[in-house]
């Protein structure tokens, strides 16, 4: 009796601590609770290129140039974005403005492999003076201020003359499709009732493509690949007064503004936030077009005789050129966490 009553208690015992085994088991199976949902990230970046092109025209007279920007984003769900921005970079622009600072906002819509983005872009150019070299004309130029180019005072006087502010701004829509891992194309689309304040609407448009390579491309040193290109036409307007030519039945209100191609392709290379890109850029401006629509400070008398560029004067700011930049990248949530 007293062996059936041993038995007993030890088959409790190993049940019980079987049970209790099992309990234990299940409540170390059981996941963690998921972080709590944070809808704001912050990015931010900054770099250094060897020239500032924008739609295939330098905005640094072929100078280095830096720039930074900072962008808080708040993530209503994992497809729906919206966000503002400010960013700067140094220019070097016919009416001495030497930088340019950027106000923008928008929402950015994703749709599986479709991410689209809506939104207003503000360029900003403080600093700048009016300028002319012709004197004081009906057309209400700049008067009897000075071209400064070449570094000396009135020589060459090549003509050119542009307001005090350049600033403007565009409404814009874009669509990203990510086809796969490797491959994404884009379309863009920008729209000015008054671009670089010349009086004149702007309406630029291009598609996009980027090829990315698979992350063992360089093996396991972490090193990224990707080569992508852009093909776009910039439209624009009439001109107002300001920019008219003197004793021109045509010109005398204002200029046709020459619109133009312009196409880049380069390949980059990342290292975690950082990524050198290697860009080729080019437009199908001439010199003399290109002298009418810039104002350039530096541009010299080239034999660049067109309608809207009477004087000859040419500029190579439109021409082609190959930038270098290095730039960091990073956000809040996945670089400072």
């Amino acid at each position: 009796m007293k062996k059936v009553a041993l038995l007993a208690t030890a088959l409790a015992i190993v049940t019980t601590g079987s049970a209790f085994a099992a309990d234990l088991r299940v409540k170390a199976l059981k996941a963690p609770p998921p972080p709590a949902f944070d809808p704001w990230d912050i990015a931010f970046g900054a770099g250094i290129m060897s020239d500032y092109i924008f739609r295939g025209i330098t905005q640094s007279n072929h100078n280095p140039s830096v720039t930074a920007y900072f962008e808080p984003r708040y993530n209503v769900n994992k497809d729906l974005q919206l966000y503002i921005g400010t960013s700067a970079s140094s220019i070097s622009f016919p009416n001495r403005a030497a930088a340019e600072v950027d106000i923008y906002g928008g929402i950015r819509p994703t749709f599986g492999m479709f991410a689209f983005d809506f939104g207003v872009w503000g360029y900003l150019y403080p600093g700048g003076s009016c300028f002319g070299s012709q004197g004081t004309l009906a057309q209400g130029n700049c008067g009897s201020d000075i071209d400064y180019s070449q570094g000396a005072i009135g020589l060459p006087i090549n003509g050119n003359f542009a307001k005090k502010d350049a600033s403007f701004f565009e409404a814009y829509a874009k669509l990203n499709v990510t086809l796969n891992d490797q491959w994404t194309v884009g379309f863009n689309e920008y729209y000015s009732p008054n671009f670089l304040n010349l009086g004149a609407w702007g309406n630029y448009a291009s598609v996009t493509a980027k090829w990315t390579a698979p992350s063992t491309i360089f093996g396991a040193s972490g090193v990224g690949m990707y080569v992508s290109g852009e093909f776009g036409r910039q439209w624009l307007g009439t001109s107002d007064i300001f920019y008219g030519i003197a004793g021109d039945p045509v010109y005398a209100n204002g200029i046709k503004e020459p619109s133009y191609n312009t196409w880049n392709v380069g390949v980059g290379f990342t290292y975690k936030v950082f990524t050198l890109d290697l860009r080729y850029y080019d437009t199908d401006l001439n010199k003399g077009d290109c002298n009418a629509f810039t104002s350039d400070h530096t541009a010299k008398f080239s034999s660049s005789f067109t309608p809207i560029n009477p004087g000859g004067f040419g500029s190579n700011w439109c021409s082609a050129a190959g930038v270098a930049k290095l730039s960091f990248d990073l956000t809040a949530m996945t670089n400072l966490k």
